[in-house]
């Protein structure tokens, strides 16, 4: 972590999107389902070590374990196992110097560690919106929009999230549906037998609902895994319902966005309630995360873009989602330093507002 800017360097981080860690101990198979957005190692290729990331893993955490940098990937792994889940998670996560997390716990899958992970920072709620609209649809379609606004009412989340780019496209129709749109889809999708949303008018109706209580609402955008559709995932798509939220005054985040990041900055630059970030890009990406932020921030107000990791299940992407973010921002800014674009103040505001600023002032952090 040498050579980055004191101001940098010093951030205690807002991670405004992540999902939790797992408890449990993990197999080679295990750790690799879990590296990449793929499902598993492909018996046409070779292992997911054999990637930034994966080599990202050998280079920054194996330090943190006892090993030498670029020690084998089945000498971390057998490293791994040796200390147990806890005190992996304990030791990465805890060296990843993030202050604050906002959980999405809308996949929580079996051996996830509970309460507590994140010790010595604090934990947020995301309630995520189409996990909301499987739990309750189950009691009917009539009263439907009724008890969704019920736990939107109730909930403690600082914010909700829509997988709409999952489960229908981005594509969706501006207008607020009437709770009889709303019926008849919950009718359909009851009738469908299927147990996902993924009906276009359940997805907008909870992304109004959740706007109108001033909850930020947070889309997934651009990379993902095999389960969407990349080119349904632009966030342009999105610009029609942009344009008619905008009135509400309540911040819509954009997460993630690569390979999108460039139109995400545009959308951020637009529209007044827009916000950004690159997400679990920036430990994809690993080595070469500099140059993904640097065109993300190309035109995005320095106000507007946000840090997250979108870690899940392996404390890793914890530590290397905010050592990448630390190296990008801290080269980003020399370069300006460099180049006379801008003055060691500048520099020290743009990495507080980047870091954690515009997370506290968007989801009204205390």
């Amino acid at each position: 972590m040498d050579q980055l800017l004191p101001c940098v360097a010093s951030l205690r981080l807002v991670d405004h999107h992540c999902h939790g860690v797992l408890g449990t101990d993990l197999d080679r198979d295990g750790f690799e389902s879990n590296l990449t957005e793929a499902g598993s190692r492909s018996p046409l290729g070779t292992s997911l070590f054999d990637s930034s990331l994966g080599l990202a893993v050998r280079r920054w955490c194996a330090p943190l374990l006892d090993l030498p940098p670029l020690a084998p990937a089945d000498e971390y792994l057998a490293r791994r196992r040796s200390l147990g889940a806890a005190e992996v998670n304990r030791t990465l996560v805890s060296a990843a110097e993030i202050s604050t997390f906002l959980v999405d716990r809308g996949t929580w899958p079996e051996g996830f560690a509970g309460p507590g992970t994140f010790t010595g920072s604090r934990e947020h709620l995301v309630l995520r919106l189409e996990r909301l609209a499987e739990d309750v649809v189950t009691e009917g379609a009539t009263g439907f929009p009724a008890r969704v606004r019920e736990v939107l009412d109730s909930s403690p989340a600082v914010a909700a999230k829509s997988i709409a780019a999952y489960r229908v496209g981005l594509e969706l129709d501006p207008a607020r549906p009437s709770d009889a749109d709303v019926v008849a889809a919950a009718d359909r999708w009851l009738t469908s037998g299927s147990t996902r949303c993924a009906d276009e008018v359940i997805s907008r109706f909870l992304v109004w609902e959740a706007l109108d209580r001033g909850l930020p609402v947070q889309f997934h955008v651009g990379y993902g895994d095999a389960d969407l559709s990349l080119h349904k995932c632009d966030p342009l798509l999105l610009t029609d319902l942009l344009r008619a939220t905008a009135p509400l005054g309540v911040p819509i985040m954009l997460l993630h966005n690569y390979p999108f990041h460039r139109n995400a900055g545009y959308l951020a630059q637009v529209f007044p309630h827009v916000f950004v970030d690159v997400g679990l890009a920036t430990h994809a990406v690993a080595h070469q995360a500099r140059r993904v932020l640097t065109e993300a921030l190309e035109i995005v107000p320095f106000g507007k873009f946000l840090f997250s990791t979108d870690a899940f299940a392996l404390a890793e992407l914890y530590y290397l989602g905010a050592v990448f973010f630390r190296r990008a921002l801290s080269d980003f800014l020399s370069a300006g330093l460099r180049e006379h674009a801008l003055a060691q103040a500048d520099a020290e505001r743009i990495a507080h507002l980047i870091g954690w600023e515009n997370a506290q002032r968007a989801y009204r952090l205390e």
